[in-house]
């Protein structure tokens, strides 16, 4: 191993990843290589543990369905359901069927036990209402906007009544239409209802902001926040419906766009409430354009929700990307030397974390071309993203669960 990194590694601990960074940042951002392994999910709770233990973090976000998430919320702050309800239906993604996840939010509700509430531990979820196979019906976000408006405006401030929204949604598996995803000509997101919808949407999040004194004196902090993300989450699965429909090239580009976007408006809404913890895919945290292959389409690009959040919060945004040497239930063998992956596989520990700049300088002979991999779901380092990235966290091997 080369003797700048040797000298240079550090247990992935609290206090290492401080040591990165200049200051405390507002968001704190965890990248994952790939996901489904509770073995690279361990060592994020115990740093995430840590962080908020000793460096005052009070929400640890996940890629996680928003408002599915708000469960795992009320759980973790009050107790209310239990654990087997809040992992089953509070995750999407399949995540609530994770060890370490609910490990977290076990130790998210005992920690929060015998605190008062302004100095409770939060839990969100960064992603949508998105699957890579499709995006669910709007009804909840916009349904949920509209009751609350209904309970503080005047009913005539109100761009509609309920029962026309109901009207205009029609049947919820008309949204969730898988098929929508491969087959542009089977999502309604441009139908005349969709785009009415739109309208309707875009005028309720105008009205939360021309009312916000009347609804800041009326509602509760929390109130307004939940009504807010569900005007983000309205607006933008409506978005996403309409980019199904859109039969252009550059739809698949414009869908993962707009996915990022939310999840960036989610991070800056967080952040306006504090520091947040967030953990998700490295290609969602990294402050470079994101690029991918699926469904036989060309490589498309788009900019990460990390690029979105860092442009507006500048370094009050730090971006730490794990790696890993080996998977071989996928097919990931020993990384060859000349990668980055191969750098930082010379040392015998299990896990660590290092300075990127020095694992940027060490690297500086690795091809330009980041390390292939056989694995869809698995994406190695670019090297040529280390000036941009704060930290790396190294997980050696990762066994089979």
């Amino acid at each position: 191993m080369e003797t700048g990194i040797k000298d240079f590694a550090r247990p992935v601990e609290a206090s290492a990843v401080t040591e990165l960074l200049p200051a405390r940042p507002r968001v704190l951002a965890l990248g994952e290589p790939t996901h489904g392994e509770d073995s690279l999910l361990d060592p994020r709770n115990a740093l995430f543990r840590e962080l908020v233990e000793e460096q005052g973090y009070r929400t640890v976000a996940l890629e996680s369905d928003c408002l599915r998430a708000l469960t795992v919320d009320a759980y973790v702050t009050s107790g209310e359901g239990s654990l087997d309800d809040v992992m089953e239906h509070g995750f999407s993604h399949g995540w609530g069927g994770s060890r370490a996840n609910r490990e977290l939010v076990r130790w998210m509700r005992d920690f929060n036990a015998n605190r008062p509430a302004d100095d409770h531990v939060r839990f969100a979820g960064m992603d949508g209402p998105l699957e890579i196979t499709g995006a669910e019906s709007p009804r909840q976000a916009l349904t949920a906007l509209h009751a609350h408006l209904a309970a503080h405006v005047d009913a005539e401030l109100l761009p509609c009544t309920a029962d026309r929204l109901d009207d205009l949604l029609g049947a919820d598996a008309h949204w969730t239409n898988e098929a929508a995803m491969t087959d542009p000509s089977q999502s309604i997101g441009r139908t005349p209802q969709a785009r009415e919808l739109r309208l309707l949407a875009d005028d309720m999040v105008t009205l939360l902001e021309t009312q916000a004194p009347h609804l800041t004196a009326v509602s509760s902090p929390d109130d307004r926040d939940r009504a807010h993300l569900y005007g983000r989450t309205a607006v933008g699965l409506l978005r996403y419906h309409s980019w199904m429909a859109d039969t252009s090239p550059s739809r698949m580009a414009r869908l993962l766009a707009t996915r990022d976007e939310m999840m960036a408006g989610n991070l800056l809404a967080l952040a306006a409430r504090g520091p947040v913890l967030v953990h998700a895919h490295n290609s969602h945290l990294q402050r470079d354009k994101s690029a991918m292959r699926m469904w036989g389409h060309p490589k498309v690009e788009w900019w990460s929700a990390g690029a979105l959040v860092s442009t507006r919060l500048g370094d009050q945004y730090a971006h730490l990307a794990t790696a890993l040497g080996t998977m071989r239930h996928h097919g990931v063998d020993a990384p060859p030397p000349d990668t980055v992956e191969g750098i930082l596989h010379a040392s015998p520990e299990p896990h660590y974390v290092i300075d990127a700049a020095r694992l940027d300088a060490a690297a500086r002979h690795v091809p330009a071309v980041p390390r292939v991999s056989p694995y869809f779901g698995y994406a190695p380092l670019d090297p040529s993203h280390l000036p941009r990235i704060d930290g790396v966290v190294y997980v050696r091997d990762v066994p089979r669960d």
